[in-house]
C-alpha cells in the first residue's frame, strides 16, 4: 500500500510538473512574439567566460533584406516552405557525415536555431533536442515566420560576445545592418556557424569561399521567391 500510494504521488506530481511547463513555455513563447528577448542563456554564459555582450536589436523591417536572404541561402533555403523542421535537409545531413564529410552537417532549420538560441543553451544531447524540438513546434504555432527570422537575425552570434546580424556589421564594417550590401551579409552568414573561429572583415580559405558562395546564392533566393513569407 506505501508503495502505491508513493506511485500514486509520484505521478500526480509528475502530471503536475508538466502541465506546468507546457503552461509555462507556451506563455514564454508567446510573450517573445511581442518582446525582444533581453538576455539568452548563451550570451549569460560567454558573459561569464569574460566575453561581454554586445548587442543592439534592429527590426527586420529595418534590416537590409540581403541579411535575411543571406541566412536562407546559407542556412535554411526551405524557410518558408517548412513547419520548423526540414525533414529532407535532416536525411542529407545524415548521408553527407554517414560518407565522411569533413564538416558535420546537422541539419537544423532556422525555426530549431531560433528555438535553441532564444529559450535553450547551445551544448547538450537528446534531452536538450528535445526541447528544441518542443520550442520549434510552439514558435512555429505562435510566431509568423517574419518573426522567427526577426528573432533568429538579432540573436545569432556573429562573433566573440557578440551577438545579431545588426551588432555583427557595426564591428565588422562599421555601419548598422540597414545598409548591408550582398558581399557584407554574405559575410556574416558564412560567420554564424562557427562565430567564435571566423571573422567576415578579411576573411581567408574556406569562411572566404563561403561567403561567395553565400552571396551568389542570394540572387536566387530572391529570384525564385525563397523569401516571399518575410514580405
Amino acid at each position: 500500500m506505501a508503495r502505491q500510494s508513493f506511485a500514486r504521488r509520484a505521478l500526480r506530481w509528475t502530471i503536475r510538473a508538466l502541465v506546468i511547463f507546457v503552461i509555462g513555455s507556451v506563455l514564454w513563447v508567446g510573450l517573445y512574439r511581442f518582446v525582444p528577448p533581453p538576455v539568452t542563456v548563451t550570451m549569460l554564459a560567454n558573459a561569464v567566460d569574460g566575453r561581454g555582450i554586445t548587442k543592439d536589436w534592429m527590426s527586420l523591417d529595418e534590416m537590409s533584406p540581403n541579411m535575411a536572404r543571406a541566412a536562407i541561402a546559407a542556412e535554411d533555403g526551405n524557410f518558408c516552405t517548412h513547419h520548423g523542421f526540414d525533414f529532407k535537409a535532416i536525411q542529407k545531413a545524415m548521408e553527407n557525415n554517414f560518407q565522411g564529410d569533413r564538416r558535420i552537417r546537422g541539419g537544423s532549420t532556422i525555426s530549431q536555431q531560433t528555438a535553441k538560441n532564444a529559450f535553450l543553451w547551445q551544448n547538450g544531447g537528446y534531452f536538450r533536442k528535445a526541447l528544441e524540438a518542443w520550442f520549434t513546434v510552439l514558435i512555429e504555432l505562435l510566431w509568423p515566420k517574419h518573426r522567427i527570422m526577426e528573432v533568429y537575425l538579432n540573436l545569432a552570434e556573429t562573433g566573440i560576445g557578440t551577438y545579431g546580424a545588426n551588432a555583427g556589421a557595426m564591428r565588422y564594417f562599421h555601419h548598422d545592418a540597414s545598409r548591408l550590401t550582398r558581399a557584407e551579409a554574405a559575410r556574416i552568414a558564412a560567420v554564424l556557424p562557427l562565430p567564435k573561429k571566423r571573422e567576415a572583415i578579411s576573411p581567408s580559405g574556406f569562411t572566404r569561399r563561403y561567403g561567395d558562395r553565400i552571396a551568389r546564392r542570394i540572387g536566387q533566393v530572391q529570384r525564385y521567391g525563397q523569401d516571399s513569407c518575410l514580405k
